[in-house]
């Protein structure tokens, strides 16, 4: 932005906040909004566009080297006419950071010539060009995709400070994604009676980014295939990172594995809670176990409040509904050895004792346990707990891409285009993370990662401008 710009976008933010400066104001006579004669006019020599972020976004996509990238790894098409791989990718990835829902968006883009001027594209595939090129992707191709990106990915991971690159977290885990369709390829019914696919979700828990997204049939549990790609992502974050971790529930405890990440990451999964375990956690001495504080949710910037009345602890109380009420926790620790494992590790063990209530009736105590593993011998066993709730925010990341960029919305007729359809859409989803991490403003980085989508759209891409050249 040149420095005429810049006073221009001051002045107005300035003029805004003076608008809505809080005042004391008198009753009015009429209501805040009044009926005015609005007027619209198509100039001849000058056009808008109502997304002028986008422009922002395919400089960095350049700049980056990603369309050229593109370019010399996949090969879909035997001849460009007009169309490279780069313009079909950026098609539907651009249709998504416009606030896309589906191919058939792209139409919009197609009959607004200064979004292709904004562009420098004479032109842009219709969206049955761009179901036809998702429908050319296998499984290899698809792969080389991710690997491209990844490797744009690194450039801007370099590009941050010595304390970014302390260490990774790599977040794993499975969702369900239902379908109304029934004739799309690879389609099963999942454990929870949904039909559809059963996505693998591999994320970089520091910036929200998806590393790896991989489509699978609706009925596959939710760690098959996941040991590959955990190794994937941490060949992709160990030439960067110093130290890299990786997280999952219980699914992901694939002990088959352990002692080979033993010698590549640190890792703390969920463990099932089995009887052999609860026998264990009973046989320790009582001093062993130490109380479990969380953290507040947030920080009070000004003054506490009253707490409002818990009206649905009222109604529970009120129907005699069965409710369960956290008593304590503790944490304690011991080693252990799985069984396909030949090194032992920390088992940490969280008690929680639990009542059970009817009403006002107090019906009995018990208490549950819950296990965690680690091969870290640093961090207490609260530290451990804490780190592996952690993972919990991967839910909000899986969330945005069902709702926020519709990445898993299966547009396609088979289990691999609809795959490829992911990788693209989802690759909005760390243009943002990457806009973020390179914006100089620290505390615009951190705001950025973690916006929603819709808001970084609202933010950055929805911005009413004027072209004036190309």
């Amino acid at each position: 932005m040149n420095i005429r710009n810049h006073r221009i976008y001051h002045r107005d933010k300035q003029n805004l906040s003076n608008r809505l400066e809080r005042r004391r104001y008198e009753a009015q006579a009429e209501p805040i909004f009044k009926g005015t004669n609005i007027h619209y006019e198509i100039a001849d020599r000058t056009r808008a566009i109502g997304y002028g972020g986008i422009g922002a976004m395919h400089t960095l996509v350049c700049n980056l080297g990603l369309d050229r990238a593109i370019n010399e790894n996949i090969k879909l098409l035997k001849i460009h006419v007009p169309y490279h791989e780069s313009d079909h990718v950026l098609n539907m990835t651009y249709n998504v950071l416009t606030d896309g829902k589906c191919l058939e968006d792209i139409d919009r883009l197609r009959n607004n010539e200064t979004y292709m001027n904004g562009l420098g594209a004479e032109r842009i595939p219709d969206p049955t060009t761009a179901g036809d090129f998702l429908r050319r992707f296998d499984e290899g191709s698809i792969c080389t995709l991710q690997e491209t990106i990844n490797e744009t990915r690194k450039k801007v991971w370099r590009q941050q400070s010595e304390s970014f690159r302390k260490e990774a977290i790599i977040d794993v885990d499975g969702t369900i994604v239902g379908t109304t369709g029934e004739c799309k390829g690879g389609m099963d019914i999942s454990y929870n009676g949904i039909w559809g696919y059963a996505p693998l979700i591999v994320s970089l828990a520091n910036t929200n980014e998806v590393l790896y997204v991989v489509n699978r049939s609706g009925n596959r549990p939710s760690h098959d295939g996941s040991a590959a790609w955990m190794d994937r992502a941490i060949e992709l974050t160990a030439p960067v990172f110093r130290k890299i971790w990786l997280r999952g529930d219980t699914d992901f405890s694939l002990t088959r594995n352990f002692d080979r990440w033993d010698a590549q990451a640190g890792f703390v999964f969920g463990y099932d809670t089995r009887q052999n375990l609860i026998q264990r956690a009973d046989s320790l001495p009582a001093d062993v176990w130490k109380p479990l504080p969380r953290p507040e949710r947030y920080e009070v910037k000004t003054r506490e409040r009253s707490r409002p009345e818990n009206v649905k602890e009222k109604v529970v109380k009120e129907r005699e509904f069965k409710n369960i009420r956290l008593n304590s926790e503790h944490v304690a620790e011991f080693d252990y050895r799985p069984t396909h494992c030949k090194k032992t590790y920390r088992m940490i063990a969280l008690k929680k004792n639990i009542t059970q209530e009817k009403g006002e009736t107090r019906l009995f105590d018990e208490i549950r346990y819950f296990f965690y593993i680690t091969n870290d011998r640093e961090m207490t066993p609260l530290e451990v707990v804490l780190f592996a709730n952690d993972r919990c925010n991967q839910e909000n990341v899986i969330a945005q891409l069902k709702t926020g960029i519709n990445a898993l919305r299966m547009p396609s007729d088979n289990l691999l285009s609809n795959w490829a359809y992911m990788v693209i859409a989802t690759l909005v989803w760390n243009l943002k993370a990457w806009y973020g991490l390179l914006t100089p403003a620290p505390h615009m980085c951190r705001d950025i990662l973690r916006m929603e989508f819709k808001r970084f759209l609202d933010s950055f891409i929805k911005l009413p401008c004027q072209k004036v050249n190309v």
